[in-house]
């Protein structure tokens, strides 16, 4: 079968698991070819680890894609994370109409806030520039804050309801996406997980795993790439949602019980052999050890 290839356009941290650090490795375990584009390259990222270096790389973007067209690259999807200014992502905007064809996949997570505020380097700008690229997209990743910053509306924190969560859904679709998974949802203490949309049947469907409290980085970044992997390798939305929420329930649950620093990032790596099984790229005859 002919490898599938995506072009991931985030950013890099050098430590502190997340961004390209985690969208590398797990797509690239999935067996997708993984080019990327990045947006700028820290020394860690931005919580709590201190003042990081920070190299913005937008007077590079606009040449690197112009080469990789210049050497008639396709992409079986585009998917973009972490935007440093407006200006990156009108580039990105750019990047979408010059690559994609019909048969691309274009998902975006919209990095912009969490727990009802902005992060710190976004701004209203950066906001409204969003949602015009989230409107180019196929699929859309926010969490619940940045679904209120995209609509417009007041967030407010669960527990949730379903109809509250299911018009979240159709009113993001409403702005362009045909598939539409919003993460952050929970309607009783026990259980986090996401909320998905496929427009194009009407389903709405559910994901969920047992929650372990506390804020841990890079899991928004893990479970977008595993949602894109399962997609990629053909899963339905509903089972693509499930093995991204049970993977990074695992690398959160991992790194709780080992004491590790939760600004370092999540134990992803030890749940790799695992998620390849799920996704079906081991021979039938070869099981991973649980």
């Amino acid at each position: 079968m002919r490898q599938k290839r995506i072009a991931a356009i985030h950013d890099i941290s050098g430590f502190g698991k997340c961004s390209l650090t985690v969208v590398l490795p797990i797509l690239s375990a999935a067996g997708i070819e993984t080019s990327v584009m990045p947006t700028a390259v820290l020394s860690t990222h931005t919580g709590g680890l201190g003042k990081c270096t920070y190299r913005d790389l937008t007077e590079d973007m606009r040449d690197y894609a112009a080469h990789w067209k210049s050497l008639n690259l396709s992409f079986d999807a585009l998917y973009t994370g972490f935007l440093g200014s407006a200006e990156q992502i009108g580039i990105v905007s750019d990047i979408v109409d010059d690559f994609r064809t019909s048969d691309t996949l274009v998902m975006v997570d919209p990095v912009l806030a969490d727990n009802g505020k902005l992060y710190a380097t976004c701004t209203p700008e950066m906001a409204h520039g969003m949602k015009t690229l989230c409107k180019k997209a196929d699929l859309i990743v926010p969490n619940l804050t940045e679904a209120a910053f995209l609509l417009g509306e007041e967030f407010y924190d669960g527990p949730y309801d379903r109809a509250y969560i299911e018009g979240v859904l159709h009113r993001l679709s409403d702005m362009g996406p045909r598939l539409v998974v919003l993460t952050g949802v929970w309607f009783s203490p026990g259980l986090l997980g996401a909320a998905g949309l496929d427009r194009d049947t009407g389903r709405i469907t559910y994901a969920f795993s047992p929650r372990i409290e506390g804020a841990y980085h890079g899991t928004g970044d893990i479970f977008g790439s595993a949602l894109l992997a399962g997609l990629l390798n053909e899963m339905s939305l509903r089972d693509a949602m499930q093995l991204a929420v049970d993977f990074t329930c695992g690398s959160i649950r991992r790194t709780r019980e080992a004491g590790t620093d939760r600004r370092f990032g999540v134990n992803f790596e030890a749940g790799l052999p695992r998620f390849m099984e799920e996704l079906g790229l081991f021979p039938v005859n070869y099981r991973v050890a649980r």
